[in-house]
């Protein structure tokens, strides 16, 4: 999906932009030169080796890292703007619950702290869980849930705020396969439901290739852009299409291009 093409204002442009980061050691250049337009609805995989900028460009769009150069626009105006209007949603690798609040009041949080109360999800906490499939353990303390249940209560509490960007730092990455598939059949099904625009950094090339309508490669030292590929897949997709020519091809491509970043 190109916003540019499609006519339609982008949900996030980014234009040169480059973040440095000043150390004991010296400068390192984390992201030089990256350019790219994510389109509202979009779900947008970010893929390549460790260290070449993925997360950063996650915190760059959240507000949570300024770029030394360039620039970037989220909703037609600066992260900050954004950030401040709750317009972005953050679900990192670590689900990151606090242990003395039950599900429920996890996912409520947001509600409940930094004027979370002027802005809420037209669903509420309540329903958010049961859209993750978690409502009847709503009361569960996050020690009695597992890893895979621990992240689903995460999205919830970032969709809490109706935000209309997800950003997803490797959530599922330290899950087992089983669970990291089902979760990511779940979060498409999200995605569809919410018509959210979503941008998902994974190290996986089948993750990349499943959840996302295009992968944004980057390579490392410093982090660029690689190659932007799109995902020729049926839209409404299940675990199978994993086992379609169609999918093979592309991952085949995914692993090349990898190969060289």
């Amino acid at each position: 999906m190109d916003a540019t093409v499609a006519g339609v204002e982008p949900a996030i442009r980014a234009r040169n932009v480059g973040v440095r980061f000043f150390t004991g050691r010296g400068n390192v250049t984390a992201i030089q030169g990256l350019d790219i337009d994510v389109a509202a609805g979009e779900f947008l995989t970010l893929l390549g080796p460790s260290g070449c900028g993925k997360s950063t460009f996650l915190r760059v769009i959240a507000d949570l890292i300024a770029p030394s150069s360039g620039q970037v626009d989220v909703l037609s105006t600066t992260p900050q703007a954004a950030r401040q209007r709750r317009d972005i949603g953050f679900v990192f690798q670590d689900a990151a619950l606090l242990p003395w609040r039950t599900a429920l009041q996890n996912v409520q949080l947001p509600l409940q702290v930094g004027g979370g109360a002027a802005r809420q999800s037209c669903r509420g906490p309540l329903e958010l869980l049961d859209m993750v499939g978690l409502k009847e353990r709503a009361n569960a303390w996050p020690h009695e849930l597992s890893g895979g249940q621990c992240q689903r209560v995460s999205i919830a509490r970032a969709l809490v705020s109706d935000p209309k960007i997800l950003l997803l730092d490797e959530p599922f990455g330290a899950l087992d396969e089983i669970t990291r598939d089902r979760l990511n059949e779940e979060l498409r099904r999200v995605w569809k439901e919410t018509g959210l625009t979503i941008l998902f950094v994974t190290h996986s090339i089948h993750e990349a290739a499943y959840l996302g309508q295009r992968v944004l490669m980057l390579a490392a030292n410093p982090g660029r852009v690689r190659e932007i590929v799109p995902v020729e897949l049926p839209g409404e997709r299940t675990l199978a299409v994993r086992e379609t020519p169609e999918f093979v091809r592309l991952t085949a491509h995914l692993r090349h291009v990898l190969a060289t970043c």
